[in-house]
């Protein structure tokens, strides 16, 4: 059976782990992206991997590029199955020391650039009355964090756009899904060649795990629809954290986290800016933080064996029920 897949944002980071996954699991790849290097690069994987693969040169903040690129992959690989919104750009620094343009456009690809994608899917899946539509959320679409107000707020407002579609499509009681994966931080290129005004090299608040963890988060969520799915310890605990105590959350991240998203150690690995043009060359789906980043996460085999672990979850407490009922008869 052919399945037909578009990931934006696929020609690095996690979106280009995710169109390696995707590939590995039987799906045709629609790659979309800004950087012809990257998008092409990413397509023949996809090839490599005996599925068809279609290189999308565009620009997600701009919303006809997206409806012809959709187009593009309707008429060339059929209709699309998936539809997974993973584009990001973005800028590291306070919110008063950064450009108003740099943090519009931020906005704009960001968030806008998850609306365009989210509309120019569900155009075509929702007529058929199928399809699958997944948002690459974050942790900090919950927990605001200094320095990185722009995303921050995009991914907060990608929570807000999500829950209006849902209860649209669930009104009309359409059978195309639509899921938000919220990821943890990434080793992705997005450190080396953000806009920035820090001092040092921008870095991921650790832990930082590698872009496949949550590449296989998001297979698994494709071919298993649920609406919501956390990945990595970190952002249960940070999504958690906040709902209990945002008052110490604010506290905390005042106190550690301007120093702790800088790498000294790693200056003189930028590579340019992304925030209005692609960097030439393809850069792959990992950036330099390799020596600490966690290849695994005990949380995302959960995500990724939910049966497996509900039943061994029953299981134990079978077995812990049992003993208890034992002993009480003892007494």
């Amino acid at each position: 059976m052919t399945r037909v897949a578009v990931v934006t944002g696929g020609s690095a980071g996690p979106g280009r782990a995710t169109v390696r996954e995707l590939a590995a699991r039987g799906w045709d790849v629609a790659v979309l992206a800004r950087g012809r290097d990257g998008v092409e690069a990413a397509v023949a994987e996809v090839e490599a991997a005996g599925r068809r693969g279609l290189a999308l040169v565009a620009d997600v903040s701009d919303r006809q590029a997206v409806e012809d690129a959709a187009d593009r992959v309707e008429q060339e690989l059929g209709p699309i199955d998936l539809w997974v919104n993973g584009v990001m750009v973005g800028v590291f620094g306070k919110f008063l020391d950064t450009a108003a343009e740099d943090f519009e456009r931020a906005l704009h690809v960001t968030y806008l650039g998850f609306v365009n994608g989210t509309r120019a899917a569900l155009r075509r899946m929702v007529p058929r009355d199928r399809g699958h539509v997944v948002q690459v959320g974050s942790a900090l679409g919950f927990r605001g964090i200094p320095l990185q107000a722009a995303y921050c707020g995009a991914k907060h407002a990608i929570v807000g756009f999500t829950e209006s579609v849902v209860s649209e499509l669930e009104q009309q009681g359409s059978k195309v899904a639509v899921s938000r994966v919220d990821m943890p931080a990434l080793n992705t290129i997005q450190f080396q060649w953000v806009q920035s005004t820090l001092p040092h090299l921008a870095q991921p608040v650790a832990p930082i795990y590698q872009p496949e963890v949550g590449a296989r988060a998001i297979a698994t969520v494709a071919e298993r629809p649920r609406r919501r799915t956390w990945v990595g310890e970190s952002t249960v605990y940070t999504i958690l954290g906040n709902r209990i105590s945002g008052r110490f959350a604010d506290w905390y991240a005042a106190k550690t986290l301007l120093s702790g998203q800088q790498a000294p150690q790693k200056d003189g690995k930028q590579i340019g800016v992304n925030l209005y043009e692609p960097v030439p060359g393809d850069h792959g789906a990992h950036g330099v933080f390799d020596d600490s980043a966690h290849a695994r996460s005990p949380q995302t085999w959960w995500v990724e064996h939910r049966r497996l672990g509900n039943g061994l979850l029953g299981a134990a407490l079978g077995i812990a029920g049992a003993v208890a009922l034992a002993a009480g008869r003892r007494r």
